[in-house]
């Protein structure tokens, strides 16, 4: 892999975490706004996008992380980093058994289905997004700072180009 192909990687995964607490933030207000608001177009609306990303972009993140990602840095030989991964990989097991409880609810609302507790709904949503804003946070610092180490790495291997010559 070259300089180009690490920085490429770094700035996906940048752009997806972002996405993800963009997506956290967009539910927090959608709890709140369920809490005092009948269910709306707009509501529905949000809700439907919300489940959609949860159940499925978030997921495949967390799929990609696993084949991809988390393997080396389970192969580091570093205790403090296997342990990280570790954690984060425990998360996502509780990241997933409270995404069973949230996202037929957030079908539920989407489909303006008038089953939903709001606050049984506000509470599975406080859950999730601590758990999720956690999760993300140390994924920040354990994963962007080893794919930084990596790209130094790539780029501290690659060899100097004579002067005036081209890739």
């Amino acid at each position: 892999m070259n300089a180009n192909a690490a920085d490429a990687d770094l700035a996906e995964l940048d752009a997806h975490q972002r996405e993800i607490r963009d997506h956290l933030d967009r539910l927090a207000a959608l709890a709140s706004r369920v809490q005092s608001e009948d269910l709306g177009e707009e509501i529905r609306a949000e809700a439907c996008a919300l489940e959609v990303f949860f159940s499925g972009a978030m997921r495949r993140h967390h799929r990609i992380e696993e084949a991809i990602v988390f393997p080396p840095l389970l192969d580091s030989g570093d205790a403090e980093l296997v342990t990280a991964v570790r954690t984060l990989q425990q998360d996502r097991g509780w990241i997933e058994a409270n995404l069973i409880e949230l996202a037929p609810q957030l079908r539920a609302i989407a489909q303006g289905n008038h089953w939903v507790e709001p606050a049984e709904f506000l509470h599975n949503a406080e859950v999730f997004l601590e758990l999720c804003y956690g999760h993300v946070a140390l994924e920040e610092v354990l994963i962007g700072t080893q794919a930084r180490a990596r790209r130094e790495a790539v780029q501290a291997t690659e060899p100097v180009q004579a002067a005036g010559t081209t890739p």
